[in-house]
């Protein structure tokens, strides 16, 4: 998958994921509000519960809204091997055993995985330790990884 397709397809799944949870969220809201939600006794927390429900998915509606600016304003650049890895990069990594994985490391949207299969991509931020490890990386170099507490070693093989 090309930058220009995956960045694309990473704008449409924010968006998508945005609207599903301002509905949530609306949702909610209706919930908190309604005259029969109205705590009858201390006991009664249907409306509370719901309100905090509708905070919660406003707030994660306006982080995917910052995620999705960001990405909108995202120009795509060519590797620069002289810079390492940087923001923008799509990765490919291999473990030891030969499996591979691709990254994309991108500025928001942690965990977002766009594709299937083997044309899976994940998206990773600089805040995440792996995302701290590739900055500045180039093909061939290993990232140490410690997953379900079992170091593991990983090789850049690909980056675009």
């Amino acid at each position: 998958m090309d930058k220009a397709t995956l960045l694309q397809r990473i704008v449409t799944t924010l968006e998508h994921d945005m609207e599903v949870l301002r509905r949530a969220a609306q949702t909610a809201y209706e919930a908190a509000t309604a005259e029969e939600n109205i705590a009858e006794n201390k006991y009664d927390t249907l409306g509370l519960e719901a309100s905090y429900l509708a905070t919660g998915q406003a707030r994660r509606t306006a982080e995917i809204r910052q995620a999705l600016q960001t990405y909108q304003q995202l120009v795509p650049r060519d590797y620069d091997p002289a810079r390492g890895i940087q923001v923008g990069c799509l990765v490919t990594l291999e473990d030891e055993q030969g499996l591979r994985r691709s990254l994309f490391l991108g500025p928001e949207g942690a965990g977002l995985k766009i594709g299937e299969g083997k044309a899976l991509v994940t998206v990773i931020t600089p805040r995440a330790p792996l995302g701290q490890q590739l900055l500045g990386k180039r093909v061939d170099d290993e990232v140490h990884l410690v997953l379900a507490g079992v170091a593991q070693v990983q090789f850049i093989i690909d980056i675009v």
